[in-house]
């Protein structure tokens, strides 16, 4: 009798320890992820971009890749019209960025956008010249002066598009030497000498640093092209290519900006 009360205690304990075991099993199984947690992401996806991001994106795809381990972003940069002619064709692309929404509603019209589009910046042309500017290049009358070796975008590619439109729009009847596949190319050639002046992207003149100089004019403020980005449809890994998407869309403005670009 007098060892009776000794076990009633014992008795309580394993009560308790049970029940808490029974409440440790529920919360268990109560803290599953939610529907709204991110699922870890892994593999690469390639990314179709405007020559005129090759610059800044591997620069935000470095921070991305290191947020997320195991994953990879691939790029191929060019000319707008020819990468979303190959996606059009069934290239195996996952993201599209391009230099202008007409490029991009080519491939909407084609239904390989997964989404709209979300512009992430705007961009507009400047002139570049040589260092030293050895053609004496003042403005854009000069591309009218067919003693100047001169160079821009071809027609069918948004920078060459744009240059069309401040020709237009300056009344200038330019004489262009060549007409190159992107805004790299025109680049390269005055960065090296070939020409005396070319038709690019701010953000061109921003990346060659002192190889080049650039010559703001007028009527580049009226001819802005927007730069729209959008997962595709046959992508190969969807949630990868949508979170880079998101990335650039909530992350990417600072990186774009710093590179020339305007806020969209």
């Amino acid at each position: 009798m007098s060892r009776r009360p000794s076990l009633v205690p014992v008795a309580a304990a394993t009560l308790v320890l049970l029940a808490g075991c029974a409440q440790g099993g529920s919360g268990a199984a109560s803290s599953s992820p939610t529907p709204s947690a991110s699922p870890s992401l892994s593999g690469s996806i390639t990314v179709d971009a405007a020559a005129s991001l090759n610059e800044v994106f591997p620069e935000l795809a470095t921070e991305f890749q290191q947020r997320h381990p195991g994953t990879r972003v691939v790029f191929s940069f060019g000319g707008s019209s020819t990468l979303a002619a190959q996606i059009v064709s069934g290239a195996p692309v996952d993201v599209f960025a391009a230099a202008s929404t007409k490029t991009m509603r080519t491939v909407q019209d084609a239904q390989r956008t997964a989404a709209d589009p979300v512009v992430i910046a705007r961009n507009r042309l400047e002139i570049a010249v040589p260092k030293g500017d050895p053609g004496k290049v003042t403005g854009l009358a000069d591309f009218a002066d067919a003693a100047k070796t001169i160079v821009v975008c071809d027609e069918t590619v948004p920078c060459g598009a744009a240059a069309q439109q401040v020709f237009s729009l300056g009344k200038i009847a330019a004489k262009p030497d060549s007409y190159e596949p992107d805004v790299t190319a025109v680049l390269t050639k005055v960065r090296t000498g070939e020409a005396d002046a070319g038709l690019v992207y701010v953000t061109d003149v921003v990346a060659a640093g002192d190889q080049v100089q650039g010559i703001p004019f007028a009527e580049s403020d009226r001819a802005i092209t927007d730069y729209p980005i959008a997962a595709l449809t046959d992508s190969k890994n969807a949630s990868l290519a949508q979170a880079w998407v998101d990335f650039v869309v909530a992350e990417g403005g600072p990186d774009l900006e710093a590179a020339g670009f305007l806020a969209p």
